[in-house]
């Protein structure tokens, strides 16, 4: 197999990558906001309800991706085949799968997953990745990118994948033992759009940005050992005070709300942090960490992560595509 295509299909946004596998390299790319929750909603009763119909529905969006990767580099991609990871296998997404329970193995055996052979209206053996569950918290997606962000051979220690809804995975004798969810993006772009704090905020992605590091990091230190729904409330009276402009104001929320999601892990990580995410995400979390004194590696580009990922998982089941 000298290509195959990535799908990273999440709950707000779309990914497809042409991947070279001998070395993992991106060829080709396209993204989409698109998710799989908007994608559902645009479905019929008839197609939500009927799981062939629903499975194509999802694979037309996905060829017309391959068909657009086809025109732009003069490719004809028939048969190549397609690895999808995300909720794409959740109960709003093209089929759902069963999550696997914990542990399992971060070099990919033994996790769940579907295949569907190529058919006339779809020219491409498909793979699709279920997720994890442990008692009492769930995740697809993430564990993909595990087991693409594992590189050495002892890769014990705390793993976070940064995001809407932020994953901590621990990982122990190559086993994930355990995995918490954090609504830390979600909880934030809440309090950005719909609480009484939107008045005192404005967007500014740019953590360099005159004054907005140093209140991110004020942030920080006021989450430790502070209750956040009242800390929260101090976004409110620095506007009406006029102690922080508007963008600054939206780092130090930024900051507040990283420092409670990260906090306690001051006092039970033991091995080493890794932070897996893209390069903005993973300075904020980065910066954080180091406020908080917990010790962190060099971080992985969560791209990369979920095509070797992927690649690995794949490789398990080549056999039967």
């Amino acid at each position: 197999m000298v290509h195959f295509l990535s799908c990273d299909w999440g709950t707000s946004s779309f990914r497809l990558r042409l991947v070279r596998t001998e070395n993992a390299e991106i060829i080709a790319a396209k993204k989409s906001s698109k998710g799989i929750s908007a994608t559902f909603n645009s479905l019929s009763e008839r197609e939500k309800n009927d799981p062939e119909e629903r499975l194509l529905f999802y694979l037309r969006l996905i060829r017309e991706a391959i068909y657009e990767i086809e025109q732009e580099h003069a490719l004809s991609l028939a048969g190549v085949p397609l690895v999808i990871s995300g909720m794409a296998s959740s109960s709003i997404g093209m089929a759902e799968l069963p999550y696997k329970s914990l542990p399992f193995s971060v070099d990919g055996k033994g996790i769940g997953a579907a295949f569907f052979e190529a058919r006339t209206a779809f020219a491409h053996p498909v793979l699709l990745i279920s997720g994890v569950r442990s008692e009492d918290d769930v995740m697809r997606g993430e564990e993909t990118q595990l087991v693409g962000a594992v590189l050495d051979k002892e890769a014990a220690g705390l793993y976070i994948f940064p995001g809407t809804h932020s994953k901590h995975i621990w990982v122990k004798d190559r086993q994930v033992t355990d995995f918490q969810t954090y609504m830390t993006g979600e909880i934030f772009d809440l309090l950005c759009r719909e609480s009484i704090l939107k008045g005192g905020i404005e967007r500014n992605e740019d953590l360099h940005h005159p004054g907005c590091l140093d209140r991110f990091i004020e942030g920080v230190r006021d989450a430790k050992g502070a209750n956040l729904l009242h800390t929260a409330f101090r976004v409110r009276t620095n506007a009406l005070f006029g102690k922080l402009s508007k963008k600054e104001n939206f780092h130090y929320l930024s900051g507040l709300l990283l420092g409670a999601e990260l906090e306690s892990l001051s006092s039970v990580v033991e091995g080493p942090v890794y932070v897996c995410s893209e390069p903005g995400l993973s300075f904020s979390y980065g910066t954080a960490l180091e406020v908080l004194g917990i010790k962190h590696a060099a971080h992985v580009r969560a791209e990369e992560a979920v095509v070797r990922g992927q690649l690995k998982i794949y490789s398990h089941f080549n056999h039967i595509i």
